[in-house]
């Protein structure tokens, strides 16, 4: 394929670096364009140039970063050539520090600036502002006789490490530049000799631009230097160690060259939190011995079974906390609720292995927050759990003439929605709420003592149903007439989270439990029947298993009559009579099985709250009418 020599120009063109700026507005304002081999001439000349100029930037720079060339446009300064020499023994002695304001010393040897730095509790060190101007490859060394340590920009190469102590840590490159130091620790070098050079106290500053070796901290080890022929040579005690070259005005320390490609493998990275081969680290025996606790280290120390440990480099083990993390469970209480439907705590039990006769599986329960009164809903599905909460919020409100303000349940698909790649999509019941401006409130996932109330709520009412069904002959399919009794109980009896009951909070009145019959007893029933005989029985046989919803009066189970779930008025209940052949009490077993959401199926039960009368004797003769109010 043949390119257009013009789109190749323009196209090399907008590739340039940003130091080329000035090149290509010269070749945008020029109205001959150049061709490839005029651009490709013209830009080898503009790279001499900036390289010629960066040269000379970096020549006029002083150690205190602060000088620069003034000199005329068109005039060459001759100083330009070669690096300024400062000589302490040639200061002025009217020369004045720019930090204390005293004359004699230079700002950067102020005794006054380095104490000010302690007390600051500032890790303060400094390099040469010169050795930092322009970027290097990161597998590059470099003596710096301004330096007041080793400093490094990777990670490849650290023997050992560990994070700085102190509020600030900043590395200070002359007056005006600084980096953050993120670490410390001894870094291992290899000449081209094969000495292994180790720089202690060296600190990991990725902001630097180059990695730079203290020729101070050299000589404190003993170190000599000669130079000769721009060749750096690395002597001690007359023996030769290794050498380095002079490139760009800094001298760059010869490594081996096995090594020097090394620095680039990532697998060389140590970890900042381990001090490996320091014998006396502790987080090194922490990961020895099986990642134990600090505290049994320390005993292991005492006793005298380990060495003494330098603690200094314990720091948090993110392997522990893979491995060990628990559940967190807050140790703060919930805040109560002032005011009835401030908060309304719900949740869905079930399903169950055994249906009930109109075929539900499950039941969801409302608990009020501020009175802990209970309403339930028998339901087909787990998806007609909004339609259940439409009935309950309609008529709470309605009858409490206030509004519900928060629902608060688990993250299950029927409460919240379905999980798709874009995380958990509000569902039905969350839109309803949010169309009837009610707020809602989730748990985490697989915290459900965040519901902690309705879980708990749902508990006891199936205790007290596994309970009643255990001592009747009711079949176990008629649990759901059991679990509304319960609920009817529960409403008004004593509450441990609640000074009156949640009947006497919920509307105002004590209640009244005189008319409480034992569920699952025997009862003679007499049903209405307009062509009855003279001589046909009066009663049918029955068991008593609750109040209806919408009548006065009572509900029993009979197993020999034609209709068995019937509703009477009139009927005696034996409370003290056997309830079963045996004295002996059935094992109850109501379980809850996993099962999927299916299609919506719309029906629903409320809690009864029909009051019935009863009189003084054990067998009672129980007529309609009944007393409306307890």
């Amino acid at each position: 394929m043949e390119v257009n020599e013009s789109f190749l120009v323009q196209f090399i063109t907008n590739s340039l670096p940003l130091e080329f700026g000035q090149f290509q507005v010269n070749h945008n304002t020029i109205k001959d364009k150049w061709n490839f081999q005029e651009i490709k001439a013209m830009l080898v000349q503009e790279e001499g140039r900036l390289k010629k100029m960066r040269d000379n930037f970096i020549h006029l720079t002083t150690h205190e970063g602060a000088s620069f060339s003034k000199a005329k446009p068109g005039k060459k300064n001759k100083k330009d050539k070669t690096p300024m020499k400062v000589n302490k023994g040639n200061i002025q002695k009217d020369h004045k520090c720019f930090f204390c304001k005293k004359v004699g010393h230079f700002k950067k040897d102020c005794p006054k600036r380095k104490s000010w730095f302690e007390k600051k509790g500032t890790f303060y060190v400094s390099v040469s502002f010169e050795a930092n101007i322009i970027e290097v490859p990161n597998n590059t060394w470099w003596l710096d006789s301004g330096a007041t340590t080793h400093v490094s920009n990777i990670m490849q190469g650290f023997h050992s490490i560990q994070p700085i102590k102190g509020t600030e840590k900043y590395l200070y490159m002359g007056n005006i530049m600084k980096a953050q130091i993120e670490g410390i620790g001894t870094y291992r070098l290899i000449l081209d000799t094969g000495y292994c050079l180790n720089l202690e106290k060296c600190l990991y500053v990725p902001g630097c631009a180059r990695n730079i070796i203290s020729v101070a901290k050299l000589d404190c080890l003993g170190f000599n230097f000669k130079i000769e022929n721009d060749i750096f040579h690395l002597y001690k005690l007359s023996y030769y160690y290794g050498s380095g070259t002079l490139v760009d005005g800094l001298y760059r320390l010869n490594l081996d060259v096995n090594f020097s490609e090394s620095l680039f493998n990532v697998e060389n990275v140590v970890d900042r939190n381990s001090s490996a081969g320091n014998e006396c680290s502790a987080f090194l025996w922490h990961k020895i011995l099986g990642h134990i606790s600090k505290e049994k280290m320390l005993r292991l120390v005492k006793n005298e079974i380990l060495p003494q440990l330098d603690f200094d480099d314990w720091d948090v083990c993110i392997d522990c906390i893979k491995g060990k993390q628990t559940k967190h469970i807050s140790k703060y209480p919930a805040t109560r609720s002032s005011q009835l439907l401030d908060l309304i705590h719900t949740d869905i039990c079930g399903p169950f292995d055994i249906k009930s006769w109109r075929g539900e599986k499950y039941f969801i329960s409302f608990i009020d927050d501020f009175s802990r009164y209970c309403y339930i809903y028998l339901l087909h599905e787990k998806s007609q759990s909004v339609n259940a909460l439409e009935v309950f919020t309609n008529e709470v409100e309605k009858q409490l003439d206030r509004k519900v303000k928060v629902v608060r349940s688990d993250r299950g698909g029927e409460y919240y929605g379905k999980t798709d790649e874009s995380g958990q999509c509000p569902g039905p019941f969350a839109k309803y709420l949010e169309s009837r401006g009610i707020c809602a409130q989730y748990t985490m996932p697989g915290t459900p003592q965040q519901n902690g109330v309705a879980e708990r709520r749902n508990r006891i009412l199936m205790d007290m149903v596994r309970s009643m069904l255990s001592h009747s002959n009711i079949p176990l399919s008629l649990w759901m007439y059991s679990l509304q009794i319960v609920v009817y109980l529960v409403n008004r009896v004593p509450s441990k989270v609640v000074s009156k009951t949640p009947y006497e909070l919920w509307t105002g009145r004590k209640p009244n439990l005189r008319h409480l019959h034992v569920w699952g007893c025997p009862a003679e029933v007499r049903l209405y029947n307009p062509h009855e005989k003279k001589l046909d029985a009066r009663t049918i046989s029955g068991y008593f298993i609750g109040y209806p919803e919408k009548s006065k009066g009572y509900r029993f189970y009979c197993p020999n009559h034609s209709t068995r779930i019937v509703e009477s008025g009139n009927a005696r209940l034996i409370e003290n009579g056997q309830f079963s052949e045996s004295e002996e009490s059935r094992i109850v077993d109501i379980q809850e099985d996993t099962d999927s959401i299916s299609t919506p199926n719309v029906s629903s039960e409320v809690v009864i709250t029909l009051v019935v009368s009863q009189s003084h004797n054990k067998q009672r003769q129980v007529n309609v009418p009944i007393p409306q109010n307890e």
